[in-house]
């Protein structure tokens, strides 16, 4: 029997290993699945946790105040020292490019450990955008073992780097598996539906019949300053020009985010400022939407399996994928571009129909499945 780790520590995280980890525990005869999280993010983690009913075997809640990237990485590399050495596992898998993936990932490799890489292979190739992503993902792919990519194109990628074919799996992505799994909890389960529409209540928006929504996320570090004032200016003129569109923003709490959003955005009557979601209400709100507009990764991969247009307001993208399959339009931070590419998804019937009908090129729910058919291939 294998002794398989999966290590994560923030939501996002979560939310794409949660149906790998349910994988896993199916297998019994043939893993023994051990579950440990930094809690890089402790409330947020600790909701998807809950809604996809995981019990960590080993917690290193190093969450605090304050903490930069130097207390966390350290954090982690120290606290994941002390859980290898106890559990000594035959394999450690992380997930995509967090200072959690990166710090585990080193952990395991100063043990010896083989690692797999879920997420493997996206690219920038700049290693300050997305910062830190770029860098943590490029980092982390040096010292893998086994390299889950979730498209031809990760793939290439990999093989651009003069990695192994032989240790390339692809697999599409973890999230469209979240995804699906999420969606069907909450269409057979009125109990929870309903209990999502109040917590919406809760943090701030109410549904409405007559009125169609563009969700809009944002936070990345690089947007921060001019980027979210041009973001927050685009925003007030999508809303003055179109009365009939609710759009509907949970801001991040960081206060570079929340500063301009507030200054800029309060008070406009179709605008609605609401507390950050969790997993459940966020996957809700994305299937009803009309458009996103997002500087996300995740999303760029989960919108599409909805028939959802995504405008990323990013200048570069590590999922090429989705701009090349037409599901994702680059806009950048320029508050005209953001404005004319809204427009037109308003406006262009056949533009819409276009982005929301093109092919999700990052699975169909079946990554978690296909990672351990590999996995298992490795005894033979």
């Amino acid at each position: 029997m294998k002794k398989v780790m999966l290590v994560f520590g923030t939501r996002p995280e979560a939310i794409k290993m949660a149906p790998l980890v349910k994988e896993f525990q199916k297998n019994t005869d043939e893993f023994e699945t051990i579950v440990c999280v930094t809690a890089q993010h402790r409330e947020m983690l600790d909701q998807v946790l809950d809604l996809f009913e995981i019990k960590p075997d080993y917690d290193l809640n190093l969450m605090k105040q304050g903490q930069d990237l130097y207390d966390v990485t350290s954090r982690v590399l120290l606290g994941m020292r002390d859980v290898l050495t106890e559990v000594k596992p035959d394999l450690v898998l992380v997930h995509g490019d967090t200072t959690t993936s990166t710090a585990s990932a080193l952990a395991a490799f100063y043990q010896q450990i083989h690692l797999g890489h879920v997420e493997a292979g996206l690219r920038t190739n700049n290693i300050y955008s997305p910062w830190p992503e770029e860098a943590n993902r490029q980092l982390t792919s040096r010292i893998t073992a086994y390299h889950f990519a979730p498209t031809e194109g990760s793939k290439k990628n990999l093989l651009d780097e003069n990695v192994k074919e032989s240790t390339i799996s692809i697999t599409g992505n973890t999230a469209i598996d979240a995804l699906f799994l999420t969606l069907n909890k909450i269409k057979e389960n009125k109990e929870l539906e309903n209990n999502i529409v109040e917590n919406l209540n809760t943090f701030g928006y109410v549904l409405k019949e007559d009125k169609k929504i563009i969700l809009v996320t944002g936070h990345r570090r690089e947007n921060h300053g001019d980027g979210f004032i041009n973001i927050c200016n685009a925003l007030k003129e999508v809303a003055l020009r179109n009365s009939e569109f609710d759009i509907v923003y949970p801001v991040h709490l960081n206060p570079n985010v929340q500063k301009p959003v507030i200054e800029i955005l309060s008070g406009i009557e179709n605008i609605y400022l609401i507390k950050p979601l969790q997993y459940k209400e966020f996957v809700y709100l994305m299937n009803k939407s009309f458009f996103i507009i997002t500087d996300s990764g995740g999303i760029q991969e989960e919108a599409p399996s909805l028939g959802k247009p995504v405008l990323v307001m990013r200048d570069t993208t590590e999922r090429p994928e989705a701009v090349d399959a037409g599901t994702v339009k680059l806009v950048g931070t320029n508050s005209e571009l953001i404005v004319s590419a809204s427009q037109k998804l308003i406006n262009d019937k056949e533009f819409y129909k276009d982005m929301s009908q093109a092919n999700n090129p990052f699975g169909n729910g079946e990554a978690s499945i296909k990672i351990i058919e590999y996995i298992n291939s490795l005894e033979k």
